[in-house]
């Protein structure tokens, strides 16, 4: 079986970053409102990842032990961000915001989506601390190739990958997990003298919430989780099945829609003969790079049909593509796909640090997964099969373990005010997940969005939601009706767009 490595190592929570971007420019207040100068911030703009747009803000670095149990040890440098609130009198706590990934820096999120957030940010600064092994805080980044042409075991290729990042940074990269970046935030909290905050975590950047959650209660006054995986849960084992019911709701909503029904009256049919033929067969294409438009040659093979239909399920615009491109493919055009799949897989890719990655999953997941009751025969029936839960195994066997709190998979019991956020098709956190982690939040409110996917943070509505959540922190007062009017984006009928 052939990969495409980049493809395979990202996480199963890596998608977090595929949803569409919202983008918009946010302006200073005084230098004089700034937090204290134990930790000095200096005026600097921060830049969209795609260059897209940029944002203004006041920007420092705090060093920290590398290794938090020698605090005369070295030390590393956390990038850290601060978006004042555009209301010079607002006295709300600061927002720290909690990207996903693992692997993803605060500030490449923020940029991504400040759009998104100017509605909160009127009466919120909004603080950015690239979590350590990101972004521009000492990043840990491996070179996994995204050649879509590797050998038939990848095994040894992945390995030899692996030994070479572990070369070039050594055994510290155990100190990068998520019980470190907690104390990291605590250290920030207090550096920059704020009482108290709120947080925003989305899809990994959740569980670095629910922990600081339960280590720093006092430090706390309301709580976004959107995407949210439980505490209890091994992220892994049961992404390829919440990925197969995620592309089940895809398919069955097509069938839902008249218009999309007319346009593919057999999409079923069609997902299932490219799932048949493309795992003994495989396809020499050329396509225009998605980057520089040269002729790209590739194999089209399981590997990439596997990685077209779980990028592209992750977030319902992407999704809105799917049936059009399936239908196209089970007919012989299959470049359309590949070319799509290629330029999301990039674009991931290149926000992730996968090293830090590794040393949150091999000490926080991989570990667990013998306990985790693991149906391998129900996974092999599911279009990502074993494939990338086998890999982490691999990498995991070489990368270094390092410190995780003893409580980390234990259920979380709080009673912060926290909201809850999901979409209905999610193929990583699920509904389910969200509920799971709510057993023990006693203070909480959970919406759904329907045919929504991974990450609800730009959707519908949603932006106006979560600034007037943390106006009150209170959720059950939260007036949710507009969810009622929310559709998600409706599918492509031909690849001009939608019906009018």
């Amino acid at each position: 079986m052939r990969r495409g490595w980049r493809a395979l190592v990202l996480s199963a929570l890596g998608g977090s970053l595929c949803a569409s971007l919202a983008v918009g420019c946010l302006w200073l207040r005084p230098a004089a409102a700034a937090p204290a100068a134990q930790l000095p911030l200096h005026e600097c703009r921060l830049e969209h990842p795609l260059r897209l747009a940029s944002v203004q803000a006041r920007c420092g670095v705090l060093k920290v032990p590398e290794d938090r149990t020698q605090p005369r040890g070295s030390t590393i440098n956390l990038s850290i961000a601060v978006v004042p609130a555009l209301n010079r009198r607002a006295a709300a706590p600061p927002l720290f915001l909690l990207a996903g990934g693992p692997g993803q820096g605060a500030a490449a999120m923020y940029t991504s989506y400040a759009g998104a957030f100017a509605r909160l940010n009127r009466n919120h600064d909004i603080v950015l601390v690239d979590q350590r092994g990101t972004g521009e805080s000492a990043p840990l980044t491996c070179d996994y190739s995204d050649d879509w042409q590797a050998p038939d075991d990848p095994m040894p290729a992945l390995r030899q990958a692996t030994l070479a990042c572990l070369h070039k940074y050594g055994d510290r990269v155990r100190f990068y997990t998520s019980s470190a970046a907690v104390a990291d935030l605590e250290a920030v909290r207090q550096a920059l003298k704020f009482p108290a905050i709120d947080l925003y975590g989305v899809s990994y950047g959740t569980r670095v919430a629910q922990l600081y959650m339960r280590r720093y209660p006092k430090s706390i006054r309301a709580v976004i989780l959107d995407g949210v995986t439980f505490p209890e849960q091994a992220i892994g084992p049961d992404t390829p099945l919440d990925g197969e019911r995620a592309l089940d709701l895809i398919v069955k909503r097509c069938a839902e829609s008249p218009d999309c029904a007319a346009a593919y009256p057999e999409l079923r049919q069609d997902l299932d003969g490219l799932r048949r033929q493309f795992g003994p067969q495989k396809s020499m294409l050329t396509v225009d790079d998605p980057n520089n438009a040269l002729p790209l040659k590739i194999e089209f093979n399981r590997s990439m049909l596997t990685a077209s239909l779980r990028f592209l399920s992750y977030g319902a615009n992407s999704a809105s593509l799917l049936p059009a491109l399936i239908h196209r493919a089970s007919r012989g055009a299959l470049a359309p796909l590949a070319a799509q799949t290629i330029m999301t897989a990039r674009q991931v890719g290149a926000q992730l640090a996968s090293g830090m990655q590794n040393s949150v999953v091999c000490s926080e997941d991989v570990p667990f997964f013998a306990a985790a009751n693991i149906d391998r025969a129900a996974i092999s029936r599911t279009y990502q099969g074993t494939e990338q839960m086998d890999a982490l195994v691999e990498i995991c066997k070489l990368w270094p373990r390092g410190p995780v709190d003893a409580d980390l998979h234990d259920p979380l019991r709080s009673d912060i005010p926290t909201l809850l956020l999901s979409g209905e098709a999610d193929p990583v956190t699920p509904p389910a997940d969200a509920e799971r982690a709510a057993r023990g939040l006693s203070h909480h409110r959970h919406l759904v969005l329907g045919g929504e996917g991974h990450g609800q943070v730009a959707t519908g509505c949603v932006p106006k939601l979560m600034a007037e959540f943390l106006d009150a922190a209170a959720p059950d007062q939260l007036d949710a009706s507009c969810l009622e009017r929310h559709s998600p984006t409706p599918f492509f009928y031909s690849m001009t767009g939608p019906a009018p």
